[in-house]
């Protein structure tokens, strides 16, 4: 069974992007196996694609030999799927459900990729779900996500400057993340009003010693007041103040002149 152009499937199905699910459907066919293309070689592996849509990045990725498990939750969007479905006989599954209430191991047996044009309003609540399991590495080998640049750039950041901070942190202590690709307005049907971008998410071994929510605590506390002195915000976090001086760090410093090293490095004195 041979596909139609996307742009000709979301005519036959009367399909329209709903603002109020997010979503911002790409239809450009070269852009989609560009995206597919950056988490490396698929074929054959397990991917895991969130709000798929119409199907157009799903395509690319079964084009790429991936096996999709698709969740979707506008049913308006499941004929289409279907059809996507039918043309690569058992290489996608789709699901119908919100992603926020799925957990994403008790889909696969074991390793998968996660690849998804993320719908803008659950988009970094997913991530930092993903981001913040105790268990690491996680049973995802990596992310390949569509965001807001804005929130992209939050992702990858560094210190020193006002874009830096927790997600920053969640995204880069155990993890390398960058910028793989940015995407221009214009691209999107209907195009939204800010700039998109790709991250890309590999894990990486976690520093020994170190408990993810003590992690999250001692960034939550710091940055809750970020133009304070640590010796203010800090303050009401038992052990913190001592961590700081233990480790040779002024405490009349700003959480966001802070590394993600030094960070981790508090978390592992007050994990112990």
């Amino acid at each position: 069974m041979s596909l139609p152009p996307i742009r000709e499937t979301i005519r036959q199905h009367g399909l329209s992007a709903s603002k109020a699910l997010g979503q911002n459907f790409l239809l450009d066919e070269q852009l989609l196996d560009r995206i597919a293309a950056i988490p490396g070689d698929l074929h054959g592996q397990d991917v895991l694609e969130i709000g798929p849509g119409p199907g157009g990045l799903t395509r690319a990725l079964l084009r790429a030999g991936a096996n999709v498990t698709a969740i979707e939750m506008d049913r308006r969007c499941l004929p289409a799927l279907a059809e996507v479905e039918a043309a690569f006989p058992g290489k996608l599954r789709v699901i119908e459900g919100d992603a926020m209430g799925i957990d994403p191991a008790t889909l696969f047996p074991g390793n998968y990729a996660i690849v998804a044009n993320l719908p803008y309003n659950i988009g970094t609540a997913l991530f930092t779900g993903w981001m913040s399991g105790r268990e690491w590495p996680p049973q995802w080998t990596s992310l390949t996500l569509m965001f807001q640049q804005e929130v992209a750039q939050r992702i990858v950041a560094e210190p020193g400057g006002g874009i830096y901070g927790r997600l920053s942190i969640l995204s880069q202590w155990r993890a390398r993340a960058r910028i793989a690709m940015k995407v221009h307005r214009s691209a999107f049907t209907p195009p939204p009003k800010v700039m998109s971008a790709i991250v890309s998410v590999v894990p990486i071994p976690a520093p020994p010693g170190v408990d993810s929510p003590v992690l999250e605590a001692v960034t939550e506390a710091a940055f809750g007041q970020r133009r304070k002195m640590l010796r203010q915000s800090l303050k009401r976090l038992p052990g913190a103040l001592d961590a700081l001086a233990a480790l040779g760090i002024d405490d009349t410093r700003r959480a966001e002149t802070l590394s993600v090293g030094e960070f981790v490095a508090i978390a592992e004195r007050l994990s112990a």
